[in-house]
């Protein structure tokens, strides 16, 4: 039996989401025993496989046109979707700048700081255009599993892999919560 393919990627966020991955310690060897861990932004590889993977995991939120199609690629190429994490989940704390808007954050952030001199701009780059408000990953695209957490724990993340490298669908309500 092949083992199920996993690639995963980031939106907007801060990475914590991969960096709980990263505290499994000695548990991501037993995964990788379970699974063919593809790209990540922990790997070389950085694109899901053109021919498809079993297992998608997305950290952040859709904050910009590149995050969209990251995410949209990697609903394209996975069987399995994961929303990792609360920005994933719920838009996180990238969703804050829907309050003052995209443009009073980007003011605030670019020219308006106590430590931005008096040639302060907002970067005009592609990076930056973004839509109207950030969203979370399931109001783009189809998310199979939801696993909120700011970050999830490491014994959260390993469960859910754990789960669906065996074929089973993981339930993440309610017992998710008393990991630590």
């Amino acid at each position: 039996m092949t083992k199920p393919k996993v690639a995963s990627d980031w939106l907007a966020g801060c990475a914590g989401c991969h960096m709980s991955f990263l505290d499994m310690d000695e548990r991501i060897i037993e995964l990788t025993r379970l699974v063919d861990l593809r790209s990540t932004p922990i790997t070389d590889l950085k694109e899901p496989d053109a021919s498809g993977v079993d297992v998608g995991i997305l950290e952040g939120g859709i904050a910009n046109t590149y995050n969209e199609e990251v995410a949209l690629r990697m609903r394209e190429r996975c069987k399995i979707l994961v929303a990792l994490g609360d920005c994933a989940v719920f838009g996180g704390v990238p969703a804050m700048r829907n309050f003052p808007g995209a443009d009073a954050a980007l003011k605030r952030a670019y020219i308006e700081t106590e430590s931005t001199d008096d040639s302060g701009m907002i970067p005009n780059d592609p990076e930056l255009s973004t839509p109207v408000h950030v969203r979370p990953v399931s109001d783009l695209v189809k998310v199979d599993v939801f696993l909120p957490g700011c970050a999830p724990s490491a014994d959260a993340i390993f469960y859910v892999l754990s789960e669906l490298a065996q074929g089973r669908m993981p339930k993440v309500e309610g017992e998710f919560n008393n990991w630590h």
